[in-house]
């Protein structure tokens, strides 16, 4: 199994929703950038370097 990063992709839909919302009523958006926690899934594929000699 490979090694991912696990993303709110809910949270990241429902956001973008609401900030489509926002912008069809003519209201401001605060920022167009929103960091969204994610997480490391650390599997197989991740191991550690081989030593030499």
């Amino acid at each position: 199994p490979m090694t991912t990063v696990r993303q709110p992709l809910a949270e990241m839909g429902m956001l973008a929703a609401r900030t489509v919302l926002r912008l069809a009523k003519g209201e401001r958006v605060e920022s167009p950038r929103i960091e969204l926690a994610t997480e490391l899934v650390v599997r197989d594929s991740a191991a550690a370097r081989p030593t030499i000699g």
